[in-house]
């Protein structure tokens, strides 16, 4: 026996946190959604629970929805498309984890609990199918989830489109810089030493950059390597994310295309597991661990306090200080008119749009401002190099 600390919700939607004693995460999991509770969580005391494993990626766990999907709907039983699907599968991580749920679904576990069980799928998936499990819609739940992940990852593949060429430009930038400093300049300091002229002061420090460069620059590279290997090592604690979460929010015009983009996440999986059949207070909760951003998370976990209260969703949303003002006020029309899933799926739609347009508009002014930076280095370093000779030649000809 161990003892695990278990975070779970009740009908009525109260989250609390118990610690209890058990053979294993999964049967003590299963013991108490026997017992009508929505799990949210297992974790090993002091240990790191199941939420630890390698995340499944995006599109190929959307390929294997769909494909089950249509074997539900074929009417195949649900072990026996899970073990067709995992058969075919190339990534041998992603079917282990599918034969795992086949045994575990022949045995007699729900489908939400073997896939909460492997670890790395996400929050949002398995809370669906616990939803579908208890209305009895598995295949409309999964029709839902499907969609979701479709504009999900046709949105993402858009904005990485968008950002590929700025990347692009800044490593030929990068890459051109390092050219000139380790390979142009320090011929150029040996050429300027064996003439013994005098150097104007701009051209004296730049081939000393360049040379020690030249020599050191293996060291520098080590060094910059292990500053970024701490800071993303940093970046993966609770107070890392917390405080890349508020650069990213701070920063100039990206801020709000970040905050933006999180509401609309935010508001697209609130809406499908509302959808699903799931109350209020759990989908709450369930969106706040899908969200990327920290801050935004912490918000929504704030307003499922106010809304268990008996607060509106709008005004608990609008006390954190955190969502858009026309998200607030599309929400609270969203609950006034009883169609908050739909309005949620406009508020998601408005700032899909937005945050494609501000981007692709940002894009556009930093493209230009990338080359621009770019010829301005050149040409400093050129006229650093050069100038020596055009020197050179102008007292010739006095002479």
């Amino acid at each position: 026996m161990a003892e695990f600390v278990i975070k779970l919700a009740d009908e009525r939607g109260k989250v609390q946190e118990q610690t209890q004693t058990a053979a294993s995460a999964e049967e003590l999991r299963s013991r108490f959604v026997q017992a009508g509770y929505h799990v949210f969580s297992v974790k090993a005391k002091g240990g790191f629970g199941l939420g630890s494993k390698k995340k499944t990626k995006l599109e190929p766990f959307l390929i294997f929805n769909q494909q089950f999907l249509t074997l539900v709907r074929a009417g195949l039983p649900i072990h026996g498309s899970l073990e067709m699907l995992a058969k075919n599968q190339k990534n041998p991580h992603f079917a282990g984890q599918l034969i795992n749920v086949t045994e575990r679904v022949k045995s007699g576990e729900s489908l939400s609990v073997a896939f909460e069980a492997q670890g790395g799928f996400p929050v949002m998936y398995t809370t669906t199918l616990l939803a579908g499990e208890r209305s009895g819609n598995l295949q409309e739940v999964l029709e839902r989830f499907v969609s979701f992940q479709r504009v999900s990852l046709t949105f993402r593949k858009k904005l990485t489109a968008s950002l590929i060429y700025p990347c692009v430009l800044v490593v030929i930038v990068i890459a051109l810089f390092i050219f000139l400093i380790t390979f142009v300049v320090p011929s150029f300091a040996q050429l300027y030493d064996q003439m013994g002229s005098h150097l104007p002061a701009l051209t004296v420090a730049l081939l000393n950059f360049g040379v020690a460069a030249q020599h050191q620059g293996l060291y520098y590279g080590a060094a910059i390597a292990a500053i970024l290997f701490g800071l993303s090592r940093y970046a993966k604690t609770p107070g890392g994310r917390d405080r890349v979460d508020g650069f990213r929010i701070g920063v100039p015009v990206f801020g709000k295309i970040w905050i933006k983009y999180q509401v609309a996440l935010f508001g697209r999986t609130l809406s499908t597991l509302l959808t699903g059949g799931l109350p209020l207070v759990p989908s709450l909760e369930t969106a706040a661990r899908s969200i990327s951003s920290n801050r935004i998370a912490k918000a929504v976990f704030a307003s499922v306090v106010r809304v268990r209260e008996g607060k509106s969703l709008a005004a608990s949303l609008e006390s954190t200080k955190v969502f858009p003002g026309v998200a607030i006020e599309m929400i609270s029309v969203g609950e006034q008119t009883g169609a908050l899933p739909q309005m949620l799926n406009s508020v998601s739609e408005f700032f899909e749009e937005d945050v494609e347009t501000a981007l692709t508009a940002s894009m556009a002014l930093i493209e230009p401002m990338i080359l621009l930076v770019m010829g301005v280095f050149v040409v400093i370093i050129l006229i650093a190099l050069y100038l020596p000779i055009f020197s050179l030649g102008s007292v010739q000809q006095m002479g």
